[in-house]
């Protein structure tokens, strides 16, 4: 290739497939492209990221690969910064525009992307950037986002390119796709022992059965940490790593839809659960849009009324009994096992283990966040510092929500199954306390070989202790700050949903206060005490 070519360069983040891109597709109906993966030690080193995303994103990146060399791509690596990589390319040859999806990321990925747009409008570069989901940037208002989501996901999806002229870079002085196991890097953590494998073809698979084998029991099985691992739809990684996209999720689901019969009563389960499931992607895109219109999330609560709650008590022994899933709570400390040893666990339960920290154990939410995001294999940003914000109780517009993790185990894992799996010192246990150990005799101790203190610790705290204190801070807070109600006004007015379904169909959910000025958007996520 003539060195005077122009090139397209491709950018691939959290967009790891070939199909339904149209970054790809645009830049290969233009000339040369090549396409870019960046390794970027910025990146790799914020504490929200960990091994396991590594090893997920490692195969994902070797499917890619391969994909791309079907279609007469190479994938380039590049190990350093995204700025570097343009700059050492732009040495090189010509560059005649760059191209990729809008990613709302955390607030690492945001200072790249500003800084590779610095760069970019510097050197006379356009770079193109395409959404890949519901969330719409730059807007001003949450008053017409719904009908946005809706147009965008209806949408055609981009064509799948077949056939495209590579850069055919003959020099190329960083890793290649074979030698990615050689790229010395520096991760938090190490990988999940038993995490969902990466790349589009598991994704597919994944997408497939739960469409056709799975789906049914969604609707009721989501809640149960033992149900949930079928009844789920186990996409979130995939959409993460953008293996799927949202667009191809949400019409396939819809195509399902078409196929079942309204008229019988098993399809009509399977439509009543998928309904359910394309109402949560839409959920997925309402949490996300959060986060791109305001990436502070990440280090302040979204109501400001609530800055210094907790940051003055942090209980550092506390925090790590919670992390390490040795609070003396068996629900909370099996899910904590199971986030560790498999990268996933319901979203009750991590609603229940926010929760538990910020209630229970009074911790400041961001340490909390951090550990979960390198526990969550699904990690999505815009998801989770909301989220997390929600489950903890500063963002000044929803309903407080408090999980009892002993009831929450009578009611989702009744014969504790759950627990003696990932707890094998409970296992023999009987099943009146498996919930609360710390009820055994000494004698039902021995008997059960877990002696407490020793084989299972005792509670961190007592939990209608902790709470009582904690209802009573808030309270405090609350009241020294009449200004609180007022700001939520403008906190609702930015981040609040404008959905009719929202509206009207709140559930009965324990408020610690009666100060709330809006209404409970979310009543699907029932507080519990």
């Amino acid at each position: 290739m003539p060195i005077n070519t122009p090139i397209h360069l491709v950018w691939f983040k959290k967009d790891l497939r070939l199909h339904d891109h149209w970054p790809l597709w645009q830049a290969s109906q233009r000339g040369p492209v090549l396409a870019l993966y960046c390794i970027e030690p910025s990146q790799q080193s914020q504490p929200d990221y960990s091994a396991g995303h590594w090893g997920f994103a490692r195969e994902c990146l070797q499917e890619l690969a391969h994909d791309l060399q079907r279609c007469g791509l190479r994938l380039y690596l590049f190990h350093g910064e995204m700025r570097d990589a343009l700059q050492w390319l732009h040495s090189q040859v010509p560059l005649a525009g760059l191209y990729s999806h809008e990613e709302t990321g955390n607030l690492a990925s945001f200072a790249r992307d500003r800084a590779v747009g610095d760069w970019c409008r510097q050197q006379g570069l356009p770079w193109q950037e395409w959404p890949q989901n519901g969330v719409v940037r730059r807007l001003r208002n949450r008053d017409h986002w719904h009908g946005y989501w809706s147009e965008r996901l209806a949408a055609a999806t981009a064509p799948k390119v077949t056939s495209a002229q590579d850069a055919a870079l003959a020099h190329w002085p960083h890793p290649t796709i074979e030698q990615i196991d050689q790229i010395p890097l520096r991760l938090w953590d190490s990988d999940f022992a038993a995490r969902q494998h990466g790349g589009r073809r598991a994704a597919v698979a994944t997408l497939q059965a739960f469409l056709f084998e799975r789906g049914g029991q969604y609707r009721g099985g989501i809640s149960s940490p033992l149900k949930a691992v079928s009844a789920c739809s186990r996409l979130s990684p995939y959409l993460s790593f953008g293996c799927l996209s949202l667009r191809e999720i949400v019409q396939a689901t819809r195509r399902r839809v078409a196929q079942l019969s309204p008229e019988q009563a098993a399809e009509q389960r399977w439509r009543t659960s998928l309904r359910s499931f394309e109402s949560r992607l839409h959920w997925h895109c309402h949490f996300m849009q959060k986060l791109e219109s305001e990436p502070e999330l990440e280090i302040a609560p979204q109501h400001a009324g609530y800055a210094g709650l907790r940051e003055a008590d942090f209980n550092r022994a506390h925090f790590q009994a919670w992390a390490n899933g040795e609070t003396g709570y068996p629900l909370i400390d099996a899910s904590m096992a199971m986030l560790r040893h498999t990268g996933w666990i319901n979203f009750r339960m991590r609603a229940m283990l926010v929760s538990f920290a910020s209630y229970n154990l009074w911790l400041h939410w961001p340490q909390p966040a951090a550990r979960l995001a390198r526990l969550f294999l699904d990690y999505e940003p815009g998801i989770h510092y909301p989220q997390v914000q929600m489950q903890s109780g500063v963002t000044g517009i929803n309903t407080l929500r408090i999980y009892n993790p002993i009831k929450q185990a009578q009611e989702h894992d009744p014969r504790g199954a759950f627990v003696r799996h990932w707890l094998p010192a409970l296992r023999r246990v009987p099943d009146w306390c498996i919930f609360e150990p710390w009820q055994m005799p000494p004698a039902i101790q021995l008997e059960a070989g877990c002696i407490l203190g020793r084989d299972y610790p005792w509670p961190v705290v007592d939990w209608q202790t902790s709470l009582h204190a904690a209802k009573q801070k808030i309270s405090d807070w609350r009241r020294s700050q009449p200004q609180l109600r007022e700001q939520a006004k403008a906190v609702y007015q930015k981040h609040g949903s404008r959905s009719p379904a929202r509206h009207g169909q709140r559930r009965k959910t324990q408020r610690i206060t009666p100060s709330q000025t809006q209404p409970d958007l979310f009543g699907e996520l029932e507080a519990e005490e």
